[in-house]
């Protein structure tokens, strides 16, 4: 993980205000959250089973995550990867697996991997932190 420095950290918004435009700006939602903090990633970069994403944490200052009114705050940014197995499972659980599809996915590798070429990233995911902040400018609350 590598933490980026921006102006983004400590800046509030409606999150109804914020979530499209995150999204037209190449940036999802995470649908794992609780209604009190989430986070927005952006793909950098996808090789194989491997990812590098931007991720932008983010702080429920009022209300509850979810809803357009839920006033935020967004954390520091930074730079994960993300490696994932995409060979096959030979555990004790594979026929079942197989048969009923019960469990769809595997476990990751490695869910905070090593990045090579660290400049290379913390400028991506900064260049990309400039576009959204450009972009959300005019909604951020006082």
């Amino acid at each position: 993980m590598i933490k980026l420095q921006t102006n983004m950290e400590g800046k509030r918004a409606y999150f109804g205000a914020v979530k499209n435009i995150f999204h037209s700006n190449g940036c999802s939602f995470c649908s794992n959250f609780d209604y009190h903090q989430g986070k927005f990633d952006a793909l950098l970069w996808r090789e194989g089973g491997e990812s590098i994403y931007l991720r932008i944490p983010i702080y429920v200052v009022d209300g509850e995550l979810d809803y357009s009114n839920a006033l935020i705050e967004f954390g520091t940014p930074f730079v994960i990867k993300h490696v994932v197995n995409i060979g096959l499972d030979y555990d004790d659980h594979s026929l079942i697996t197989a048969t009923t599809g019960l469990a769809q996915f595997q476990d990751p590798l490695d869910t905070d991997g090593q990045i090579r070429d660290k400049s290379r990233w913390v400028q991506a995911g900064e260049d990309t932190v400039d576009m959204i902040m450009n972009s959300i400018n005019g909604v951020l609350v006082s």
